[in-house]
């Protein structure tokens, strides 16, 4: 007998500062949603670059035979059988109790990041929340955007590298990051189409547009950090020229709607 799965539906359930917001609510929604539109061309430009940068390091200085590449693929791997693993024996992910105590502890970090104060944190497997004096986008988005594990790990591995020798662990910890980044991904992408309250208070295009672009500035960083020939300034140069190809492409058609004399 087949048993029908829970919908951990979370909201995040704010005090006087959610009940001033809601009064603006609806005006708010349409001009991020504008926004939202403005900034889709950015978008499409880091996602050209990411995917350019990537392409130059793995077939000019063969980054996709790299082991941190191999590595962080495995963890990646892995963690998306466990996932689609779960949901096929259980009907839904596990661990969801962890992903929902990461999730709302990453809006705890942001809160105090922002000066802010939680006065109540509570996790359950189905659900969670916090009570803070404090909101905005960031602190609203942050779990969809902010792979808290996979900064924990990261983290860790710098503070032991203060006091031992752990060249020998990097891969295992390309590894673990690919494990968390997957984890911070899949669970992100499952839970978004599921009505949460984060997405819809700022407006759930202009929501996702956001989240978009950190998870590209993420994924950025971390192929900065795992390929040498890869770097920040080399990044935003090719960003930068792919932008100023695509104003060259986009300038005849914006003098056609606006002649000038």
């Amino acid at each position: 007998m087949s048993r029908k799965p829970r919908k951990p539906l979370r909201k995040l359930k704010l005090g006087v500062v959610a009940t001033a917001w809601e009064a603006r609510a609806i005006p708010t929604r349409w001009l991020n949603s504008v926004i939202g539109l403005f900034l889709l061309p950015p978008a499409g430009l880091l996602t050209q670059t990411l995917f350019t940068s990537f392409s130059r390091a793995a077939v000019e200085h063969g980054f996709w035979a790299a082991e941190e590449f191999w590595f962080f693929s495995l963890g990646a791997i892995l963690w998306t059988l466990a996932f689609f693993g779960s949901i096929w024996v259980f009907g839904e992910p596990r661990p969801l109790r962890v992903y929902v105590f990461g999730h709302e502890l990453t809006h705890a970090i942001w809160v105090w990041a922002m000066g802010g104060r939680v006065s109540q944190f509570e996790v359950g497997r189905d659900g969670g929340f916090i009570l803070t004096d404090t909101h905005n986008v960031w602190i609203a988005l942050a779990p969809y955007f902010y792979p808290l594990y996979s900064i924990v790990v990261i983290a860790l591995y710098g503070v032991a590298s203060l006091f031992y020798d752990v060249t020998l662990y990097t891969p295992g910890l390309f590894a673990l990051i690919g494990l968390t980044w997957a984890f911070h991904m899949s669970f992100t992408i499952w839970m978004i189409p599921k009505g949460q309250s984060d997405l819809t208070q700022f407006g759930t295009f202009y929501s996702l547009v956001i989240i978009y672009i950190m998870n590209l500035l993420l994924l950025g960083a971390l192929l900065i950090f795992a390929a040498p020939e890869v770097t920040f300034h080399a990044f935003g140069r090719e960003w930068l020229e792919n932008t100023e190809n695509f104003a060259a492409f986009l300038w005849p058609y914006l003098r056609q709607l606006v002649p000038i004399e």
